[in-house]
């Protein structure tokens, strides 16, 4: 029997691939002791390797990212400073891996100094800093324990008692979230790129693909007509749409999904609703093509002529 696998965050996947394909050769060991859940052995990796690879943003950022899991928030805090001055980036507010050390009373300064740097880098970009703030926060807790899943997942199997236990604290912390946008969007509407940002609007998109199917239906108008005034991102519209379809057993459209069979014991691909289009359908959301999109999950696509 097949068991649908949802994939709760497509874009999460997509950035531990690129995150780790970008990393230093001499930090690829470091890496992969992190993604064995050996966080130890990682740090003693990267400090060993530091002095060589201290200007390599990615390596540095990837160690800061290593101390705050471990809770060493002296040297989480001395080496995420390191990596804003080597890449000042608004991606390093939502990084999950430092909601370790966001109840630390040094976590408000860290943040506004970056907050700093960023209005000089992209000219006052966001009007609505304290809502961009929150938005930034809950994306990291959307996005938080993913990587411990499917570690589970690796060292015990699928569907295990531990598996079973993250994801049903998972549900908690998706259902807080959801009641805080909800409540933001009460007041203030769905936020808006011009105003927060598009890494903290992309993170209301997240929160709500990530609900249930009644949820998800709500809002899909909502988002469409955010992209159509360029508000919010077409990739972001045509992955609902696709979990929709899902959720209502049709057909997808743009190949977003893919499902795990329990026979097989392995990801598939979930029912296209055209596959020589499904190429052309994607690019007009700004979508990778297919074939590239399914690798990430081990998976060969050849469309149809």
């Amino acid at each position: 029997m097949k068991t649908k696998f949802f994939a709760l965050t497509v874009l999460f996947i997509v950035l531990i691939n690129t995150v780790y394909s970008q990393t230093t050769t001499s930090s690829s060991l470091a890496d992969s002791l992190r993604k064995e859940g050996n966080l130890k052995g990682a740090i003693e990796e990267f400090r060993r390797w530091f002095d060589s690879n201290s200007s390599d943003k990615r390596f540095v950022f990837d160690y800061a990212c290593a101390l705050a899991q471990d809770r060493q928030k002296d040297s989480a805090f001395k080496y995420i400073y390191k990596a804003i001055a080597l890449d000042t980036a608004v991606y390093i507010l939502t990084d999950p891996d430092f909601l370790t050390i966001r109840d630390d009373k040094r976590w408000n300064d860290f943040e506004e100094t970056l907050i700093s740097m960023l209005k000089i880098k992209y000219k006052n970009y966001y009007k609505d800093i304290e809502l961009a703030k929150q938005l930034w926060k809950m994306r990291a807790i959307d996005q938080a324990y993913y990587k411990e899943i499917m570690l589970a997942q690796k060292k015990i199997g699928m569907y295990s008692t531990v598996e079973f236990a993250i994801w049903e604290f998972k549900k908690s912390l998706n259902e807080t979230n959801l009641k805080n946008l909800e409540d933001i969007i009460e007041t203030k509407g769905w936020p808006k790129i011009s105003d927060v940002g598009e890494n903290a609007a992309g993170g209301a998109f997240l929160i709500i693909q990530h609900s249930d199917y009644e949820k998800q239906k709500k809002y899909l108008p909502t988002i469409k007509a955010l992209c159509e005034i360029k508000e919010a991102n077409w990739e972001s519209y045509a992955l609902m749409y696709d979990r929709i379809q899902m959720n209502e057993n049709k057909p997808q459209r743009y190949g977003s999904q893919v499902t795990f069979n329990n026979s097989t014991k392995s990801f598939e691909l979930y029912q296209l609703e055209d596959e020589s289009k499904v190429d052309e359908w994607r690019k007009e959301m700004g979508l990778i093509p297919l074939s590239e999109y399914l690798a990430i999950w081990g998976l060969k696509f050849v469309p149809k002529k």
